[in-house]
């Protein structure tokens, strides 16, 4: 099995990197549509760099083996969460990080995107990683391992601007434990963009929009 990331190019030898993040069960496929919709052209040549989680049982699916960024032991809160899980995956987009680094694109231009588990992975990433990245992106998603944020998390993007969108009528993700998440990085100073959607657990084409618009401005050269 092929399991390098799909990479979308909008131009030649982009310098800016969007890492986009899978859920749960899901593969990078899952978000082609959603980069081919976003018009970053202003800020030039763009990557879109979409990987697939390893393949691993799933507790809350009666150990199924699946796509997934960590086990999921129990449903609707933090009390039994994955941590070796979601160590071993953070160093997974670490490397990713440090792939486009060495491929001549600075830290600075770098988005790490994610939705739902890949929302939980790009803010447990990116809040720790040691360069400033341009920006962080949480869709449909929460704050794992929240308890120890403020102890691990890198001063070098204190001020790295943060997207986070959440449905209204999510199922899988309560609406207040995204709240939840948005005060919290509040409370320690991050600069929280937020924005709600009359949505389940999805995407939309105005959270699309406002997610480009997002993109352009933390990317702007």
């Amino acid at each position: 099995m092929d399991n390098r990331p799909i990479e979308i190019e909008t131009g030649y030898n982009p310098q800016a990197s969007v890492i986009v993040l899978h859920g749960l069960g899901a593969s990078g496929d899952d978000f082609v549509p959603v980069c081919e919709q976003l018009d970053l052209g202003p800020v030039g040549p763009v990557r879109h760099v979409l990987p697939h989680a390893p393949l691993r049982p799933v507790t809350i699916n009666n150990g199924f083996v699946m796509p997934a960024w960590y086990d999921i032991l129990a449903l609707g809160g933090p009390s039994r969460e994955d941590e070796a899980g979601l160590r071993a995956s953070q160093v997974l987009v670490e490397e990713l990080i440090a792939r486009e680094v060495a491929r001549g694109v600075s830290p600075s231009r770098i988005v790490l995107a994610g939705f739902s588990q890949g929302c939980a992975m790009a803010l447990l990433t990116g809040l720790r990683h040691a360069e400033r990245l341009a920006g962080i992106v949480g869709l449909s998603g929460y704050l794992p391992l929240a308890a120890k944020t403020a102890s691990e998390r890198s001063a070098t993007n204190q001020s790295t601007p943060i997207f986070l969108a959440h449905g209204r009528f999510d199922p899988m993700i309560d609406l207040s434990r995204a709240v939840a998440t948005r005060d919290a990085l509040r409370a320690l100073g991050y600069a929280v963009q937020w924005h709600e959607y009359p949505m389940e657990h999805s995407v939309c084409l105005p959270e699309i929009a406002d997610l480009q618009q997002f993109l352009l401005q933390v990317l702007a050269r």
